[in-house]
């Protein structure tokens, strides 16, 4: 397959990258990891008025319509970026998911408010430390509304809708909640990385609305999880270059013995590693980024591969550009534990590594 991002997929790229070099640098990441920010609202106003948080919306619901292919992108220097916005759960999975399954009301309701950045949406699923499954859902609607409570959800804390997954008389369904209206409670958790807000959703008779279709919970969920990886992992992967990046550099200017520590074969070898897995991760998303774009049968494989390959890398490049550092790697000072934080939280996201690797191996043993 011959396939690269256009002309003008680039410019939005490139547009994206000086709008956060410009607003969202380190010191901006800090003050929310410091705690005087619940995220950088300004970057967030920011990125919507640039229509970045529209980018795959359709225009009749406020968008851009960039397409996929643009947002993808866009999540690769949101990942270089760190940028503590909660870009990922509102756009790469509720509004997403409202473009999928809504109905046109939900449409025109929501999706506009999305774009515009007035509404940070997020996706409720998990309920135990255990991986979710269609059989140990609990969280239930019943005639008194929804109850049950969800598990460390991501941007939970600032969020205004939530999609919860949720057991209804005829299956799963996936359920829209005003996070704002009665019956609904959040309890802050504590993270390896703070700049996402994580909260425990708890719903006691909360009125909700169904989304798509009744019983289809599930179904939806995994479908909507297959396109969101391929966000998320061009996300990991803009993570992975920027830790790369920063290893090289330091590498490069840090003398020792009269000779730059780049020079010595044990920080050669192990940037080389960091290189090769970020290749490899990066060729896979651009094959799932056509999958995505194009909406093909071969999605749920090209989105597994992505999104292991896309872990394993940031992973592996966010840990060793600490050990390139040394011991400065390890102070508050440097910047390296904001991506290995980052890198460690995204993995968790959508289901950890092992489940991603499961999905990998159905999706090729269908396709053998």
């Amino acid at each position: 397959m011959d396939f690269d991002f256009s002309e003008e997929e680039r410019l939005v790229q490139e547009q994206t990258a000086r709008f956060l070099r410009d607003r969202c640098d380190m010191a901006a990441v800090r003050r929310v990891l410091d705690g005087e920010q619940v995220y950088a609202s300004d970057v967030w106003q920011g990125v919507a008025e640039l229509g970045l948080a529209g980018t795959a919306i359709a225009e009749a619901y406020g968008g851009v319509e960039a397409g996929h292919l643009s947002l993808c992108l866009v999540a690769q220097e949101m990942g270089a970026h760190v940028a503590p916005v909660p870009f990922s759960s509102s756009v790469y999975l509720a509004a997403e998911a409202l473009s999928l399954f809504g109905s046109d009301a939900q449409k025109s309701r929501w999706l506009p408010q999305i774009a515009a950045g007035e509404v940070i949406g997020t996706v409720a699923v998990n309920e135990t430390l255990s991986q979710p499954t269609a059989d140990n859902i609990t969280c239930a609607v019943t005639a008194g509304g929804l109850s049950g409570s969800k598990l460390a959800v991501a941007d939970g804390g600032i969020a205004h809708l939530a999609l919860v997954l949720a057991r209804g008389e005829d299956g799963l369904d996936m359920r829209l909640v005003e996070l704002a209206g009665k019956g609904v409670q959040r309890a802050a958790v504590d993270t390896v990385d703070p700049t996402r807000n994580t909260a425990t959703l708890s719903f006691d008779g909360a009125d909700s609305e169904l989304l798509g279709d009744a019983g289809q919970g599930w179904a939806q969920l995994q479908r909507l999880y297959d396109r969101a990886a391929v966000l998320f992992a061009f996300e990991q992967v803009g993570g992975a270059q920027a830790a790369l990046d920063m290893a090289v550099g330091y590498a490069q200017e840090r003398f020792a013995f009269g000779r730059p520590i780049g020079s010595f074969q044990a920080l050669k070898h192990m940037m080389a590693d960091m290189y090769v897995a970020l290749k490899l991760a990066e060729s896979n998303c651009y094959y799932a980024a056509w999958a995505l774009a194009s909406d093909a049968p071969e999605l749920p494989l090209a989105a597994a591969t992505a999104r292991v390959s896309a872990t394993q890398a940031y992973q592996l490049c966010s840990r060793d550009n600490i050990q390139v550092h040394g011991g400065m790697g390890f102070t508050w000072e440097f910047d390296c534990h904001l991506y290995y934080r980052r890198s460690n939280y995204l993995a968790l996201q959508l289901g950890g590594l092992s489940v991603w690797e499961n999905k990998l191996v159905d999706a090729l043993a269908r396709a053998a």
